[in-house]
Parts: C-alpha cells; sequence; structure tokens
C-alpha cells in the first residue's frame, strides 16, 4: 500500500494567511446587446450517494482513471463506460427533467477514517466524505451579446486537477471562500472561516463555444472562456454559461481536503469540476430564451 504524506495549506477570513493568494472577481457591466436573464436547476446534493472514481469528459472507458472520487449530481447512470444513448435514458435528480451531468471531487474530513466507498486504493484520499448542505446550479448570460444553444452532448471541463505539478498558473479558476463574503473571490487554499458560516466552492464554466465540435483532443480548445471583457474569440459564439456553487456546514476548527490525484497531495488549487449537456433540444431553447430575454427562470 502507498502512503502519501499530504501538507494542507489553510487560510483564515480573519485575519493572518497562510501564502493565500485571493483576487475579488469582477465582471464587465452588460453591454446594450447583453443577455442578463439567469436559469436556475435543482439537482439535489448527491443525497443518493452517485460516486466513483470515473471521469467520462477526461478519460471516457476507463474504470477509476481519475483515482479519486466525485460527487454527481444530474444524471443517475453516469460512470466511465456511459454512452449518449445510456445518458439521454437516465434517471436524473434535477427536478425539471435535465439529465445532464454535473460532478466535482468529494470533500473530507482529515479525521483519517476509511478510505474511499470502494475499498483502499493507497491513493491517500482518506477521511468522512462530507456531503454539501447546498448545491446551487445556474446559468448565466453574455455580458456582450446574446447566446446560441449549447449542442446536445457538449463535454465542458474548469479548473485544472494537475494544477500542482503542472506548477503555477494563475488559480486555475479556483474559488473557495466562506458564506459571509460580501464579495466572490478566488482563492487557491482552503479556508477556514468564522463559526457560523459555510465553507464554499464555486466553479465558473468556459462560456465560448467552436460552434463545430462537443470535445476535443484536450477537452478544453473547442470552448473555451471569454476575454476579461467577455468578448468571445474570432469564430467562437456566446452559449450559457454555467456555474456551480457548493457549501458546507464543517465542524469548527476541523480541517478538510478534496479528494485528488496522488501526485497532488489534495491541493485546494486542484479543484475542478466537469459537465456534459444532456438537455433537450426544448429544455436548451428555454434556458437560452431565458437569458436572452432578461428573465430569471
Amino acid at each position: 500500500m502507498v502512503i502519501a504524506v499530504v501538507t494542507i495549506a489553510f487560510w483564515s477570513t480573519n485575519g493572518g494567511a497562510n501564502g493565500h493568494t485571493s483576487a475579488v472577481i469582477t465582471e464587465p457591466p452588460p453591454g446594450p446587446d447583453a443577455s442578463t436573464g439567469t436559469v436556475e436547476v435543482s439537482c439535489g446534493r448527491n443525497g443518493e450517494g452517485h460516486h466513483n472514481m470515473d471521469n467520462l469528459v477526461t478519460s471516457p472507458g476507463t474504470h477509476d482513471g481519475a483515482h479519486h472520487l466525485h460527487d454527481y449530481v444530474g444524471n443517475l447512470s453516469t460512470d466511465a463506460f456511459s454512452t449518449e444513448k445510456s445518458l439521454a435514458a437516465a434517471a436524473t435528480t434535477c427536478t425539471n427533467g435535465d439529465r445532464s451531468v454535473y460532478y466535482w471531487p468529494v470533500l473530507r474530513l482529515l479525521d483519517g477514517a476509511g478510505g474511499h466507498q470502494h475499498g483502499d486504493s493507497g491513493d491517500g484520499n482518506n477521511g468522512t466524505i462530507i456531503e454539501p448542505s447546498s448545491v446551487r446550479i445556474t446559468y448565466h448570460g453574455s455580458p456582450i451579446s446574446p447566446v446560441v444553444a449549447m449542442p446536445r452532448f457538449l463535454r465542458v471541463s474548469t479548473g485544472d486537477a494537475h494544477a500542482v505539478t503542472n506548477g503555477p498558473r494563475p488559480f486555475a479558476r479556483v474559488q473557495w471562500g466562506c458564506s459571509g463574503q460580501s464579495q466572490r473571490r478566488l482563492s487557491d487554499q482552503y479556508p477556514q472561516c468564522p463559526a457560523g458560516e459555510q465553507v464554499t466552492r464555486s466553479f465558473e464554466f468556459p462560456s465560448c463555444w467552436n460552434g463545430l465540435t462537443t470535445d476535443s483532443e484536450t477537452h478544453r480548445k473547442h470552448i473555451v472562456f471569454p476575454a476579461d471583457n467577455g468578448v468571445c474569440q474570432d469564430g467562437f459564439f456566446a452559449v450559457p454559461a454555467l456555474r456551480i456553487e457548493l457549501a458546507y456546514d464543517l465542524p469548527g476548527g476541523r480541517q478538510f481536503a478534496i479528494d485528488t490525484f496522488p501526485e497532488e497531495q489534495r491541493s485546494a488549487r486542484t479543484d475542478h469540476s466537469d459537465f456534459i449537456d444532456v438537455m433537450t433540444d426544448e429544455q436548451m431553447a428555454h434556458v437560452v430564451t431565458c437569458l436572452n430575454t432578461g428573465q430569471h427562470c
């Protein structure tokens, strides 16, 4: 059995920071053609215990290819061997019938309890799994233009699951924080939140699509982030921008960490999330209409 030595970095919202890096997230003001609506999809908190170490987006067909456990909401059938046909026919946790796939690494208390639910793989991801107290899934428009529909079965990833071994990169879109913060922040370390506040994780997904493919060899080139001013690069089109926000009630003073690849040492910088659009054409058309007409659905 391999035993991983893990160093977990934390920061405090009450002042002192331990190497903590953060920045306030600012968004460009909406222009005259902006799509200002929002759509919220209610898919529960994974009370069904849908977990596996697969990653259908980056490692399709490879059982336990992620080497860390994922939380899923939405499509209840998802594993490494899912197909478009099986996803389209599966049950879902989303109350509106959305069969899309939403997932991210589990969060655990560093209490030394057991390995993951599928047995001890020696990957160092030990501890009691904490179910989120809330999962908020929302779609947003573009500050510059109307949005077009995502194609069904579009694969989208955000964050860098190899952020430690890949070396320093600007935040890798990591967003850790506390529920009492007045502003959304990019933070690349685990927070120790004041009493009564929840630990939060947020994932912003890229929203400029190439108009051609549902995936690419790197799983990144077909859909990218807009520029800071909200503009998509030439040849790319604005699609609904997905945001997933998680909150956790954690015992005061207890340390915690996400599951990671063994070599990533459970670093907060490696937080990431993946999504596969399995909405029907009618469901996606509803999202686009709400966003483009400024409704809050």
